[in-house]
């Protein structure tokens, strides 16, 4: 409801950025010295690529662990297919609602495509929160939340410089991570939030 919401705010303005994106990305534009730029670069680069869907593949195997060889290939596809049609809604998505990007002589590293919702974002998000079901099913549960602070941390870190490099503006970040809660709570509830071996 929230992403709708967000979604539908976006397109009452055709787009247009609201004052709280304008405020952050020209605050943004004015402080970026050399050695921030590159470090955001590097994070940044980890929200997109191989690395979000070797992930995905990685979270199968570690998820399916106990389910045999044909299992495990078995839950690997899955998380790499939830992956996938997350991607192809959020495209379906994008290009439904054409959301232009900030001027490109802000920006501060390669960007294609429509603004909303953040396609970086979006990617880390989702592939982030099958890396803690993962974790979920294989870890104890100290160790699965020091890794689950340690994935939000990854998936909020990607989207903030996405809005720093000047490629998105905030609300595109916003509607990125929440469009992946969404798939990811869609994705809880029907599997009933248990742990292995657990009964209701």
């Amino acid at each position: 409801m929230l992403f709708a919401l967000l979604a539908a705010v976006v397109a009452a303005r055709h787009g247009a950025p609201y004052l709280f994106d304008e405020s952050v990305h020209g605050w943004s534009v004015r402080h970026r010295p050399a050695v921030a730029v590159a470090f955001a670069r590097g994070v940044t680069a980890t929200g997109s690529g191989p690395v979000p869907y070797v992930c995905a593949v990685a979270a199968g195997f570690v998820a399916g662990r106990g389910r045999g060889g044909r299992g495990r290939l078995l839950t690997a596809a899955g998380a790499l297919g939830f992956l996938l049609l997350a991607q192809g809604v959020r495209y379906a998505v994008m290009y439904g609602l054409a959301r232009p990007r900030p001027p490109a002589a802000d920006w501060a590293a390669h960007a294609s495509g429509f603004a909303f919702p953040s396609g970086h974002t979006t990617t880390s998000a989702v592939t982030a929160g099958l890396l803690a079901w993962a974790v979920w099913r294989a870890a104890a549960p100290a160790t699965a939340r020091l890794c689950w602070a340690l994935l939000a941390c990854w998936a909020i870190a990607v989207g903030l410089t996405r809005v720093y490099l000047g490629v998105h503006w905030p609300t595109d970040v916003l509607g990125g991570w929440l469009y992946a809660l969404t798939w990811l709570t869609a994705a809880m509830a029907v599997s009933g939030g248990r742990r292995p071996g657990r009964t209701a």
